[in-house]
């Protein structure tokens, strides 16, 4: 049975207005840029700049001197002819100069990994059939440098991709050469192949004659680091093993890593704050390019003024205004949100920085305090979303390091004197302890909690496990050096 009734409840929604804002809040400086960028060129009522002289003397005109006010449709033209926007030494960091930041950034240009490596293949003898192999087979080679495929699988895609119909034996063939390439190891389809490349193109000797043999023969026991294994298989001493790890050290077991960065040349971090120390005393700085100076047209305006002055009105004209008056709104709504985020990133960082403010005074890591996300929403009054938008994607430029807000906030846990401390404290005790060890025979898990635990810091095996893997230190077995 079907019935009608009435219900009130409460509901929250954010307008189009607070989700720009959000939107805008979570943007590093460059994305923010290429934001303003899009809405000027979508929004023809917003100008980037100030305005000029003229054009606020044009608009700080009386209401009164302008003429009788001709009413139209649920619009007020007056509202948006009057200068009563917010002055514009306002809208700027009031500890920016326009002459503190470099505006252009040079670029490297250079050539890629893959291009280095097809120049290379010119100076080899192929048949045209080989060439075409050779040439996906570098296509194949990944910016580390490797080809993780198996030959049948790379037999196949040659035949099913470029109508190139050949077997796994001519596919080796032609990769024994794209091995020669430079840097040696490129073209390796395992870790063990890419070393054994390097080791055979090096001058013999008895060191490296014994590496290739070990590699080849031993590469398990080699990868868990099982010594006693390998001199006994191998029957070889200590200080022979040792000479041929050595060489084995020397390898480069990511050779295309440091061509295929140079591509990468024009990655950089534009930090979004800037903290000085000087005299004791913490500046914070909120970067200039976070505070565009923007404007709502002129001529825009200027056409409503028109349509004002006009004695006779039609529907066209109407239509034309209520177009004027949405990117008016949207022109103005935009550089609100400009300022709201302005606001919102200097208040959210001073209040970082207030926290945190014994690390930033000496730049030592156990000065941080532990520092979750409500700490600063509780402070400043805002949600904790907003306060993680700003320190999921910003960066700080501080005397010891450009970091991510985000890196300042950890969790906590209290000491043998019942004070709270970071993690990050926590393990970067942890890894000092780790560098100081005794590599021949490391300290496993349950020796590194009890010298936490004498340390002061109460925290069980399986944390110690946890923080030894956030740190990226192996276990204590491949931590074992001869």
């Amino acid at each position: 049975m079907l019935k009608q009734q009435l219900q009130f409840k409460l509901s929250q929604k954010l307008s189009p207005q607070q989700i720009q804002l959000m939107r805008l809040i979570q943007l590093p400086v460059q994305s923010f840029e290429q934001q303003i960028l899009r809405e000027i060129e979508e929004n023809p009522a917003l100008a980037p700049g100030k305005e000029n002289e003229t054009e606020q003397e044009e608009f700080n005109t009386p209401d009164e001197d302008r003429g009788e006010i001709i009413e139209t449709d649920d619009i007020d033209i007056d509202a948006y002819l009057s200068d009563d926007e917010i002055p514009e030494y306002r809208l700027r960091s009031q500890n920016y100069s326009a002459d503190d930041e470099e505006k252009h950034v040079p670029y490297a240009a250079g050539v890629s990994f893959h291009q280095q490596l097809m120049a290379q293949l010119d100076t080899i003898t192929f048949t045209e059939k080989q060439y075409r192999i050779a040439t996906f087979l570098v296509g194949s080679i990944d910016t580390s440098g490797y080809i993780r495929r198996e030959l049948i699988d790379v037999v196949d895609d040659l035949a099913f991709n470029e109508n190139i119909y050949t077997d796994e034996h001519e596919v080796r063939r032609v990769l024994d050469e794209v091995q020669q390439l430079d840097p040696p190891g490129v073209g390796g389809l395992n870790l063990q192949e890419c070393l054994l490349i390097q080791l055979k193109r090096k001058p013999q000797t008895e060191a490296i004659s014994t590496a290739v043999l070990l590699l080849e023969n031993q590469f398990d026991a080699f990868t868990k680091k099982h010594f006693s294994k390998i001199k006994a298989r191998l029957k070889i001493d200590d200080n022979q093993l040792k000479d041929c790890m050595l060489e084995i050290e020397k390898l480069n077991p990511k050779p295309g890593a440091a061509y295929s960065n140079d591509a990468k040349t024009n990655a950089h971090i534009v930090p979004d704050f800037t903290i000085h120390l000087i005299d004791g005393q913490l500046n914070l700085m909120l970067n200039g390019r976070n505070a565009p100076e923007l404007h709502v047209s002129y001529e825009y305006r200027n056409m409503l003024s028109g349509y004002k002055e006009a004695k006779e009105k039609n529907k066209e004209q109407q239509k034309a205004v209520q177009f004027i008056k949405q990117k008016l709104d949207a022109a103005r709504w935009f550089i609100d949100a400009i300022k709201q985020r302005q606001h919102t990133l200097q208040e959210t960082m001073k209040t970082i920085m207030e926290f945190q403010r014994e690390y930033f005074l000496t730049g030592d890591e156990q000065k941080l305090k532990p520092m979750i996300l409500k700490d600063i929403a509780d402070r400043i009054g805002m949600d904790i979303s907003t306060v993680s938008r700003v320190a999921n994607s910003k960066y700080v430029d501080t005397p010891y390091g450009t970091k991510l807000v985000k890196w300042f906030f950890s969790e906590g846990i209290t000491n043998a004197e019942g004070e709270d401390v970071s993690t990050i404290e926590v393990k970067k005790v942890l890894s000092d302890v780790i560098a100081d060890e005794d590599k021949s025979s490391p300290l496993t898990d349950e020796q590194l909690m009890n010298i936490m635990n004498k340390k002061g810091y109460p925290i069980a095996r399986r944390t110690v496990a946890k923080y030894r893997e956030m740190i990226g230190a192996p276990v204590a077995r491949l931590r074992k050096e001869l």
